[in-house]
């Protein structure tokens, strides 16, 4: 397949900076667990003494990243080279290299872009001693990438102003005007765009539209990114925002009296997005592959992640920290979504601008 059929079965879905920046949108530059940086660097960039290196592509942070990459090099031997940068463009890199790719893993922040780079035919299938480490909805069905950590969106509320019974069941709720002038969201940051993507995939466009149009007729406040949100719920500016929960949980660790707190709803509102891992079929280094692979699903990485950047944790037996209940606690989306069919971002983009959102 020509390289230009790889670039379109991405499409404009995996290349989301690119189109956001063209609808005026901002990365969340201080996303605690996400990047949607187009920063580039290697670390690690020596070889190991059979002349190899595992080449990582990585859409997650070197600072949340890179002690974790530090400690397997140390454990395993194997020596590491990172690419960072946001993952839709690592994304659009990896199928424009093609086989030539030095890339032996793609580390994504999102589901979606894994999605794409499976449906373009470049991820492998992963061994089933790593993909049984997590359960089936949080990785790919055809078995070609898995989930490392979980990144579920939340309602977070001002307790001050909200009470946890008055709180809607459903992410529809929202669009009554008793929350008019009380909702804050942040529709350029990438994160949102994955939600509205996953109620497209849940609910349909037409349905999707019309709860896109009900908020922003609420007088929703508009805000850069997840962090202003949950800042603006603890002074009370609103009662309620649409985030990803990792963020109040940071903020209260610095301020545990600051009144914000989770909500999740019954419906694709609370969806649970992953980050993850694919292995490319370009690599000839599949035992080094499935080596890294395996130790950030190990209980040492797992915790990290639980107690550095305040993610789920996948595997069992390792529980997430702070303010957090667990994932079986959670009410699950009112259908199952496959996270691999969240990759229709550019179609995201275009109904966003309908609505006159972007």
């Amino acid at each position: 397949m020509k390289r230009r059929k790889f670039v379109y079965l991405v499409g404009l879905a995996t290349t989301t900076g690119i189109l956001a920046i063209a609808c005026g949108a901002n990365p969340d530059s201080s996303n605690t667990a996400q990047t949607n940086s187009t920063d580039t660097t290697t670390v690690s960039d020596t070889t190991s003494a059979s002349g190899q290196e595992l080449v990582i592509y990585s859409g997650r942070k070197e600072k949340l990243v890179g002690e974790l990459i530090k400690q397997f090099e140390t454990e395993s031997g194997i020596k590491v080279k990172v690419r960072y940068g946001g993952t839709s463009e690592l994304a659009s890199a990896i199928l424009e290299e093609g086989n030539n790719s030095p890339a032996d893993i793609f580390f994504a922040q999102d589901a979606g872009a894994l999605g794409a780079i499976q449906k373009a035919g470049k991820a492998i299938q992963l061994k089933p001693a790593i993909l049984n480490k997590v359960e089936n909805k949080y990785r790919s069905p055809q078995g070609k990438w898995v989930g490392i950590t979980g990144r579920v969106r939340s309602v977070d509320y001002n307790t001050d102003l909200v009470k946890a019974e008055d709180l809607p069941d459903s992410i529809f709720g929202f669009t009554d005007p008793k929350w008019k002038g009380k909702i804050g969201w942040a529709p350029t940051n990438g994160s949102f765009q994955s939600f509205v993507t996953a109620l497209r995939v849940s609910e349909g466009d037409a349905k999707t539209k019309e709860w896109l149009k009900g908020i922003k007729a609420n007088d929703v406040k508009v805000y850069p990114k997840n962090t202003p949100i949950v800042k603006a719920l603890g002074r009370g500016e609103i009662a309620v925002g649409f985030v990803n929960h990792y963020y109040s949980e940071k903020l209260k660790k610095e301020d545990p009296k600051m009144p914000v707190a989770h909500h999740f709803t019954k419906d694709v509102g609370s969806l649970v997005n992953v980050a993850g891992i694919a292995i490319l079929g370009s690599s000839k280094k599949l035992d080094m592959a499935n080596k890294f692979t395996e130790f950030m699903l190990s209980e040492k990485a797992q915790n990290y992640f639980a107690s550095k950047t305040f993610e789920y944790p996948l595997i069992s037996g390792v529980n997430p920290q702070g303010n957090l209940k667990s994932l079986k606690t959670i009410k699950k989306q009112d259908k199952n979504i496959d996270l691999s069919n969240l990759d229709d971002l550019d179609g995201t983009l275009k109904l966003m601008q309908e609505a006159n959102i972007l």
